[in-house]
Formats: structure tokens, sequence, C-alpha cells
């Protein structure tokens, strides 16, 4: 695997738009929250593209017609829907499952994308760090092994990008661009998975995982070496990110759409849910904004056909070595604009810390958590409505012990490939697809980011930020003395999530 990567003669140079250009692309996961962003790019900065297919499934009674319709109406692509709407007809869905034979794509389908498809971008994954370990393994690992088998038919395949994990070698204080040997032989996890019972496959996965937190990381890991050993001489990358945020300015700053990872316990933080997490103040928060991950997965793709000769590269996409901030820096800043800022429907003052003390952290949320909530239901009932913030402390307290491993923790992610490959960019190309992270401002991006969750999973419009700055003023001097001023808050979004 190459460990470095060198600049194209000016001569020899073809810019990033140019190279999509009348080509075909190929996305799972599209319809997540990073494949989103990646079609939105690619339609918007590379016009010339030919076809995005997006490998989709029917949900909750929804054809993959409906969803596509659904999915365009997304604020995300608002630019294009008001500037150059006829770019959204370049989007075909593709009817398929990741978890089945063949991805579940049709024969036709099959030959179809193995005649057109240049471009392949394999997003596609369970996120969820508690999944049982027979889904992870099925998403994660076969569904990788799945796409690997089509793309080796693929007779145009130019590049396909595997978008893995920072943490898939979080056991690893230092790690490299490179792929590491995997935990377990992979093939031995999907025939004990496929092969022992339910129940007996939960009982043993803790011993499987071993010292990595939870089945995604594990499952990840396995899945790159799977890639590695299956790729052959298929033009690869494996692009990893960090904890990946809100956008930081395209197509529109501060744009998230899931409660995933500290999303959740930020707007619970916000709506006065949620006021003390364990983790270290003084440890690196490694996050990255949604579209600069995006934006270098396609400028990997276009480097990966240029110096296919190289192997497979990887990139670590992370801000801990070039633009650090701290757990600490990320909490206070965040409640700074959160006041600034306030969400609708308060149920407490925004406050609370990060402490690394577990004596003190399970009595603040005795304190803070748990008795409010209790008291909250009780309310509730006696004012004939239901009771749901018990529900919702349960949820979230599980979110933040998920989180737990990786804000009591620091890691040290390499990234010279990243690095040179922003070098290898034309300035131009540079600015298009910017993903220097030395350009964070990270006080500017923390308020895009609370706006981010104000606006597009609260649903809050700008217009009521007046009437919501009132109340927490009035809110300030209640909570001196720790009293809860609100019930009337709406614990749908949180309940979802």
């Amino acid at each position: 695997m190459a460990s470095c990567l060198g600049h194209f003669p000016a001569q020899d140079y073809i810019p990033v738009s140019e190279f999509y250009a009348e080509k075909s692309v190929f996305v799972t996961g599209g319809t997540g929250f990073m494949g989103k962003v990646l079609v939105e790019k690619l339609l918007r900065s590379c016009p010339k593209i030919k076809n995005i297919y997006l490998l989709m499934r029917p949900k909750r009674g929804q054809d993959v017609t409906s969803r596509l319709s659904e999915l365009i109406q997304s604020p995300l692509f608002e630019t294009l829907r008001r500037d150059r709407p006829q770019e959204l007809n370049k989007i075909v869905p593709i009817v398929g499952d990741i978890t089945d034979p063949e991805l579940g794509i049709s024969a036709a389908d099959q030959t179809m994308l193995c005649q057109k498809v240049s471009v392949v971008f394999h997003s596609a994954a369970t996120v969820k760090f508690d999944e049982k370990l027979k889904l992870s393994v099925t998403i994660n690992m076969l569904g990788t092994q799945q796409l690997v088998q089509l793309c080796h038919r693929m007779m145009l395949l130019e590049a396909l990008v595997h978008v893995s994990t920072a943490y898939c070698n979080c056991e690893r204080e230092t790690v490299e661009e490179t792929v590491y040997a995997p935990p377990a032989l992979p093939e031995h996890v999907v025939t004990l998975v496929q092969t022992l019972p339910d129940e007996l496959v939960d009982r043993i996965t803790p011993d499987l995982v071993g010292d990595r937190p939870n089945t995604y990381t594990f499952t990840k890991a396995l899945a790159e070496d799977m890639l590695i050993r299956e790729c052959g001489n298929l033009p690869v990358a494996i692009v990893r990110p960090s904890i990946v945020l809100s956008s930081l300015k395209e197509p529109v700053k501060g744009w998230v759409d899931n409660f995933n990872g500290p999303n959740g316990i930020i707007a619970a933080v916000g709506k006065g849910v949620f006021r003390t997490m364990l983790g270290t103040g003084t440890k690196v928060a490694d996050l990255v904004p949604v579209d600069t991950v995006i934006n270098l997965m396609i400028v990997s793709a276009w480097r990966t056909h240029l110096r296919r000769g190289d192997g497979v590269v990887v990139y670590n996409c992370c801000t801990g070595q070039q633009n650090p901030i701290t757990w600490s820096y990320f909490v206070k800043t965040s409640f700074k604009y959160m006041r600034r800022h306030p969400f609708s429907d308060l149920v407490w003052y925004p406050g609370g810390d990060i402490t690394n003390n577990r004596v003190k952290h399970a009595i603040l949320t005795l304190l803070q958590h748990r008795i409010p909530a209790f008291l909250l239901d009780v309310i509730a009932r006696a004012s004939m409505k239901k009771p749901t913030m018990m529900r919702v402390q349960n949820k979230l307290e599980n979110a933040s012990a998920c989180l737990e491993y990786f804000t009591t923790r620091q890691w040290a992610f390499s990234d010279d490939n990243v690095k040179a490959l922003c070098a290898a960019l034309s300035p131009q190309d540079r600015g298009i697809f910017d993903f220097d992270v030395t350009n964070i401002d990270w006080d500017a991006y923390i308020e895009s980011y609370v706006l981010g969750i104000r606006r597009f999973l609260f649903k809050e419009s700008p217009e009521t930020l007046p009437k919501s700055r009132k109340v927490l003023r009035s809110a300030h001097d209640k909570s001196s003395c720790g009293r809860v001023y609100s019930v009337e808050i709406s614990v749908q979004p949180f309940e979802r999530a």
C-alpha cells in the first residue's frame, strides 16, 4: 500500500470536475447522512457528471421512487432545486438492499451497472455502536464483500472508494494510514454468526469484540481486511473519517439530519434535559465536518484512477493532528452558543459539564437527570399526559455510555496521505473541494452546528429566536436555585432517535 503521494505535472493535470465528466457513479448508503451530502456535491460541483445510481430499498411502505422524491426535497438540495433543478434528474434509484445476496439488485440492473459505472462510493453501513453482531457483520462485512464482487464485473471501473472509520483500529493510540492485521479472521466471524443461534452469538459477542468498544469498530476493521484481500487489482481507496458532525459550509452551513453520536447529546443539553457527561475535558475531540469528508472522498476517487499503480491508499480524515480542539472546549463553546441562540421549549437552563470523576458523574446523573425526569413524569401523569421523560433519559444515558470510550481517550491519527493529496490539487480545485482541516474556525463552526441542530433537527424557525431568548433570560434567574421551569418540552425527536 502506498504511504505517500506525488504531485501531477502541470501539463498533465486534469481538474477534478473534468474527471467526472460523462461518467456514471454508483453510491451505496446514498440516503444516509454522508451519502446525501456526497450526491448533492457531485451534482453541484461536477456538472458534467452523467448519472448517479443510488442503491435504495423500499421502506415503511414507500417505494424507491417515493423515497427519492422525498430525498431531493431535503433542505440540503435547496440550492440545486432553485438554480439547476435539471441536475436532480441524474439521480437514478436502483432497487436493492445491502443485507441481501448480490445486494438485492436484479440481474438486469447488475448488467446495466457493470456496463456503465466508472466510480463507486461505498458508504452503506450500520453506524449503531451497540448493533447486534449478526446484523453488523451482515451489513458492514458481507455488504462490502458483495459490493467488491460486483465491482470486479464493472468494465469501466476507475475508482472504488470505501468509507471506513478512523476508530476501526481504536485499540492503538497511534493509527497510521495503513490497513492493520484484523482482530479476528473475517471468515471465522462470518461462519460463527451464520451458523450459531442468535442468542449464543449475543452471548459470545463481548469475547469476540475483545478490547474494542463495540461491534461497529470491530466489523469495520474486519471489512477493511476483507476488502484488501478480495479487491485484487481493483482501483481502491479507503477513507477513514473520525467523528462526523454537521456541514462546515456546503451546501448549507450547519446541516445535520440525525441524532447520532454527539448530536443527540448536544441537542439534549440545549433543551436542558442533559447536564453531565463522563469524559476527560483535556482530551482531543477529533471532530470533522461532513462536507470536509465528502470533498476528500470525491478527490480520492480522482487520484485513485490517475495513480492506479500506487495500490490501495488509506486516508485518515481527522482534525486532531492539524487543528485539534478538546472536549472541554467543544462543550463550553456549545454552551455559549446555546445561550446565544436558545432552543424553544426548554426544560432547564442549558448548562453542566464533562467530568472524568465517576462518583461525581453518578451523583450528578441522579440529581440532574433521574430525579427531575421522575418528577416531570409524575406531573405529566397528574395532568393526564403521557409520561416520557424517564424513557428519554434512558435513551440519552445509553447514548452517552456509547460515547464514553471516545470521550475518555485520545488518538494520534496520521494524515500524511490527506495532506499530500491536498497539496497535489490545483488552487482552484483546493477551493472547490476543500478538505484542508486547518481552514476550520472551531468557534464559528460550533455556532453553526448549534444553529443547525436548532433548525434541522428541532425544525425551529429563526423567527422564534427572540421569544426563546426572552424565555432564557427569565429562566436564568430560576436556574440559580436549580428549578425546572417548563414541562412542555417536545420529546418526540429524542424518542425517535
